[in-house]
């Protein structure tokens, strides 16, 4: 059969919400920033604003961005190819196995207000403690990050724009970072959360329309218990392999199983080594960025459980309905891999309708993920190239015109790394698969870099090139010896990646524990509190002028190959700041208190709490039994699994859309006021 399917939009709409919608955002985005400058204290002018929001962002809009640069292409596409693919563990496994990291990394942000609260990247955290060597290493991890990252966004919009319209894959893949690139350069990281905040607002809107069609409104299903006798014929006709009697009803799926292995792994590269996150972390106020990331994971969870559930099995369900794109065919192992089982659901179910809105859905889906990329990766190649190897007494002005070539930069390189992947053949579900292995090595190592004392710099360098080299070699061995030869499917095997997805970070964990045991180290972490010290001032750390305090001590030398280590083991893991005006000149009151040690270690605890019990429920508590018994879902049971996808979405819906709008009510109406009366800010 061909793979060529009709397409159920003209590509003139493909070119149109490309180019039109980005135009549309990239003027709010722009006209937001006018106003911010204006008439707010927060100015786009100096650095700290740009590339870290002035570390002033309120925990509802922090998790509305987390939840934004989570959701990729590959949380709408490939979640939906694992409910196609297994049934409804599919996007159970894909949803649990994605949010473990988010909440584990609760605890990397508060570490790092404890530990390096004036940091503007994580690698500069591992450059003040390991020296330049360990530095360079982890930036070759994080840039791989954010290009496969970047890769997965396009190539995963792309293919579904061009499904669904007929739009040329290489237009789509160089347009549609276009406009974000242009309201990131003028707005920074503020106007990425604005922007992620608008996107997030139509993805859920459109993903509870598509639920409400489908299991409420649409003939061809309607209801949850149709839905159930349309995925119990399917299971009888086309039994998944690994699933109990080949029903897509149960959590007895082998294969789903080995999939939130990988997902978990996968993940855990992608969270703790993309900039993305901890810029997040770097810009909220420090005793609410734990909440930040417990809200955030938990209200992620819900789009790819509730969208998947929903259009995933749909297109299960509708695969033998003459309304299906492929009908009377299957769809191809390559169409599935490439992420279009939602396009062919949603083209079977709505027509046209269905089909644009799924297109808005991904576009905005892509284009706020992409926007977090851009202004990470601008912050990296800013701080972590430029100022330290390039120009160290580079200003802050020559900075913020650094940072936007940069995120120029980065957009080119997205669309040429996707233009290559697309030519010789690799599809979003081979990247997405592979990209644990390739840094899952590090992820130990950036983790214990903020949380341990003892880690030593051989142990973080090998930590990483060692589980690098583990997870590529199991990879391809297994892919070898299993399949007997090395080809893009056999490499894209469940069994290839798992190997070396586990092997990646299992002996990154253990080489880099066991080096660091033989001869610990005793870290100093005044050391990393002391970064970005001397440089504090007014204009570029806080909106507010307040009363000056003591500075961190600046005695300390600047970080060298050799890390330096405080002799006194009377330092203990979580030490904090005794005095809390020690932590900046610039603070002002409510954030110093906010700053205190008590208030942190509080929020410390939570994070730690909320890492082991949350992912115990998700990962243990409620799938292994399930799977272990080999039950299969009743129609009852199915419809209850259905009706708590939607209060999950719901809640999700609260959480990112109007907590953040609560939280901000009267900052929004002092602005609101100022813009009436023609009132400028005035910054002294």
């Amino acid at each position: 059969m061909s793979e060529q399917v009709e397409t159920a939009l003209p590509s003139g709409v493909g070119y149109g919400v490309v180019i039109g919608v980005g135009a549309f955002f990239t003027i709010l985005m722009c006209g937001l920033t006018v106003i911010q400058n204006r008439y707010t204290s927060y100015s786009t002018k100096t650095s700290e604003e740009f590339n870290t929001a002035s570390r002033s962002v309120k925990p509802g809009l922090i998790a509305a961005g987390i939840v934004s640069a989570w959701t990729w292409a590959a949380t709408l596409l490939q979640s939906s190819t694992v409910a196609y693919t297994y049934g409804v563990a599919g996007p159970f496994w894909y949803a649990a196995g994605a949010t473990v990291q988010i909440l584990i990394f609760s605890i990397l942000a508060c570490k790092t207000k404890m530990n390096a609260p004036r940091c503007h990247t994580f690698l500069e955290i591992i450059l003040y403690r390991y020296g330049k060597l360990a530095h360079c290493v982890f930036l070759f991890f994080s840039l791989v990050t954010n290009i496969l990252v970047g890769s997965q966004l396009l190539l995963g919009g792309s293919a579904v724009l061009t499904a669904l319209t007929g739009m040329n894959v290489y237009a789509a893949i160089f347009l549609i970072p276009l406009g974000v690139v242009l309201y990131v350069i003028t707005g920074g990281l503020r106007a990425t959360f604005l922007c992620d905040y608008s996107h997030t607002i139509v993805v859920m809107i459109i993903i509870l329309y598509f639920m409400f069609q489908i299991y409420a409104q649409i003939d061809l299903i309607g209801s949850p218990g149709r839905m159930y006798d349309l995925l119990v014929r399917a299971g009888e006709q086309r039994p998944v392999a690994g699933n109990k009697d080949g029903s897509y009803l149960t959590l007895k799926s082998n294969s789903a199983l080995i999939f939130g292995v990988i997902q978990l792994c996968s993940g855990s590269g992608t969270v703790f080594l993309d900039q993305a996150y901890w810029q997040r972390a770097i810009a909220s106020r420090p005793s609410t960025a734990v909440r930040a990331y417990i809200l955030g994971g938990l209200a992620w969870f819900a789009i790819p459980f509730g969208f998947a559930t929903t259009m995933g099995l749909a297109a299960v369900a509708l695969t033998d309905s003459p309304s299906f794109p492929t009908y009377p065919e299957v769809p191809t192992r390559a169409q599935i891999s490439s992420g279009l089982a939602s396009a062919f659901s949603a083209s079977a179910v709505l027509g046209s309708n269905g089909a644009a809105a799924l297109l808005i859905t991904l576009f905005m889906a892509v284009t706020s993920c992409a926007s977090a990329e851009l202004i990470a990766v601008s912050s990296v190649l800013t701080f972590d190239v430029y100022k330290t190897y390039i120009r160290p007494q580079s200003s802050p002005k020559e900075l913020i015109l650094v940072s936007h070539i940069n995120v120029a930069i980065f957009g080119l390189m997205m669309s040429l790394f996707a233009v290559i992947w697309h030519a010789i053949g690799i599809d979003l579900g081979w990247l997405f698969l592979f990209m644990g292995l390739a840094i899952g090595g590090a992820v130990f190592p950036v983790a214990f870099s903020i949380t341990w004392r003892k880690q030593t710099r051989v142990a973080a360098i090998s930590g990483a090139l060692f589980g690098l080299a583990a997870g590529l070699t199991a990879w391809l061995v297994t892919a070898q010896v299993y399949y007997g030869e090395l080809t893009l499917e056999t490499t894209n095997s469940e069994y290839s990646t798992l190997a070396g997805n586990l092997a990646a970070i299992s002996v990154g964990g253990i080489v880099s524990t066991t080096v660091t045991l033989i001869k610990p180290d005793n870290f100093d972490w005044e050391i990393t509190r002391a970064i970005n010290a001397e440089n504090a001032n007014l204009d570029e750390v806080s909106p507010t002028p307040v009363p000056t305090v003591p500075s961190v001590p600046t005695e300390k030398q600047p970080p060298s190959d050799a890390p330096t280590s405080s002799g006194d083991s009377a330092k203990n893991e979580t030490d904090v700041e005794q005095e809390p005006a020690r932590l900046t000149q610039t603070l002002s009151r409510d954030q110093l208190l906010e700053e205190s040690p008590e208030r942190l270690r509080s929020a410390l605890t939570v994070a730690i709490t909320a890492s082991i019990t949350i992912p115990a429920i998700m990962d243990f508590i409620v799938p292994i039994p399930m799977f272990l018994s080999h039950y299969i879902f009743s129609r009852a049971f199915f419809t209850a699994w259905v009706v708590i996808s939607f209060i999950w979405v719901f809640t999700s819906t609260a959480i990112t859309c109007i907590l953040p709008l609560w939280e901000t009510r009267q900052f929004l109406g002092d602005v609101m006021g100022r813009v009436i009366r023609g009132e400028k800010h005035s910054r002294t």
